[in-house]
């Protein structure tokens, strides 16, 4: 993953939230979810050329509060034509 940044690319959320601490995984154990105990394992890397067409980047939660969810949330990218 280093060496992916190391040569030019981003993690296109950090870039839009900056310092915001943000999640897509929590495990289903020791109540991760209800702590908000998660991790960031879901990105959308992007290279230097394409970082200005970022309109928004955001990741979707509302999935994992449903009944019977998935350990991940959705991550989205709006990109500018």
């Amino acid at each position: 993953f280093k060496r992916i940044l190391n040569i030019g690319f981003a993690d296109c959320f950090r870039v839009r939230n900056l310092g915001k601490r943000s999640y897509t995984f929590w495990d289903y154990q020791n109540g991760a979810w209800q702590k908000d105990n998660g991790i960031r394992i879901d990105l959308f890397l992007l290279s230097p050329e394409t970082l200005d067409l970022i309109q928004d980047c955001g990741i979707d939660k509302s999935l994992r509060s449903l009944q019977r969810p998935s350990d991940h949330t959705p991550i989205w990218i709006k990109l500018n034509n």
